[in-house]
């Protein structure tokens, strides 16, 4: 595709960098992700891939905007309080970037429409805020052979990683967490708090990812697990392997099909 004048001056800070270029622009422009969630880490990340170019962006989420969502859910505003959270980021996003093709989807993520949403799409980023649905896009993406890039904070914590498990010896999330913990063992974002710029940090470093991997630059975050604590300003890394007793992506896998867990798969 050939850039427009006005295209060239808006991604020319891409454009300069010997690792991007022009062809490097197109390919994000070609691009085609998918967000789960657009709260705390669904917000950075749209707004990042949406402002580097990245040609349709689709994200879903069945939550309206609350006020206490605005303390890190930087999608929305004051003036969207009570709208729905996939309209509130579908005008933002426009508005940013009308280069970009918002596919905004008003809904819960379920078994029954997990393959459906995310089937067209290359790289998949996990924004949800419990293990239910972190488990469900996990399988989904391994039975479809998507990149899958998940990210979650709590507290002062954050975690992010990304998951090839269809390629090679990668892990899924599985091999690093076998089973959702009981219901009710983890607190909630809601009962226990959470730094509102920590979802900014990896909300960023999960597009950063994304966009590697649309370019192919950079060393991956495959087979790593990047966790960082923003009371110490510290990060750590920790080299993850695939499990050869996992359930799902080892020799002898025991799940062949999506589950629902008792606990409902919300953003």
């Amino acid at each position: 595709m050939n850039l427009t004048d006005s295209q060239i001056e808006r991604y020319s800070r891409h454009i300069i960098l010997p690792e991007i270029g022009g062809k490097g622009q197109e390919k994000l422009f070609k691009a085609r992700v998918f967000c789960i969630g657009a709260g705390g880490l669904g917000s950075p990340v749209a707004l990042y891939l949406a402002a580097a170019g990245v040609g349709t962006i689709g994200i879903i989420d069945d939550d309206t905007v609350d006020l206490s969502n605005l303390q890190r859910q930087i999608l929305h505003s004051t003036k969207t309080v009570d709208t729905h959270k996939v309209d509130s980021a579908r005008a933002t996003l426009t508005a940013l970037n009308p280069d970009v093709q918002i596919n905004s989807v008003r809904g819960r993520i379920s078994s029954e429409n997990v393959m459906e949403l995310i089937k067209d799409y290359d790289i998949v980023l996990d924004g949800s805020d419990n293990f239910p649905t972190r488990f469900l896009i996990n399988d989904a993406c391994f039975f479809l052979k998507k990149t899958l890039i998940s990210g979650s904070i709590f507290r002062f914590e954050g975690q992010l990683t990304k998951l090839k498990a269809h390629v090679d010896d990668n892990p899924c999330y599985r091999c690093l967490y076998p089973e959702p913990p009981p219901p009710g063992m983890i607190p909630s974002c809601q009962e226990a708090g959470v730094l509102g710029v920590l979802a900014g940090t990896i909300g960023i470093l999960q597009a950063t990812e994304a966009i590697k991997e649309i370019l192919g630059i950079g060393e991956s975050l495959s087979k790593r697990l990047l966790i960082y604590d923003a009371l110490d300003m510290d990060f750590r890394e920790v080299r993850t392997k695939k499990d050869p007793g996992c359930v799902l992506c080892g020799p002898n896998p025991r799940i062949t099909k999506l589950i629902d867990y008792d606990q409902s798969c919300t953003l």
